[in-house]
């Protein structure tokens, strides 16, 4: 099974297929997204809603990777911990450092 850093390198490809989905987000959310999208260089309010998702993924990509947190991981299945409870501990783990 791949580790959670595994996983989150490979998204790094840019020729990535995309989905639809469905999401709930407030109205007047969506109508300041519209509004700063093209003041922020974006063609529209959901290429914006992307790259807002993709700074935050970057961002605890760089959590997930710090030596400490591989280091508890390897540790973590080094001990024989179940993947299910070492997902939760890291989860634990990285609410503590954010």
């Amino acid at each position: 099974m791949k580790s959670l850093h595994e996983k989150l390198k490979g998204r790094r490809r840019i020729d990535r297929p995309m989905t639809t989905i469905s999401i709930r987000i407030p109205e007047d959310l969506i109508g300041d997204l519209k509004e700063m999208a093209p003041l922020l260089g974006f063609g529209g309010y959901q290429p914006l809603i992307r790259s807002y998702i993709s700074e935050g993924m970057r961002r605890d990509e760089a959590l997930l990777d710090e030596p400490e947190v591989r280091s508890l991981e390897a540790s973590l299945k080094k001990h024989g911990l179940s993947d299910e409870a070492i997902t939760e501990v890291m989860a634990e783990s990285i609410r503590k450092r954010a």
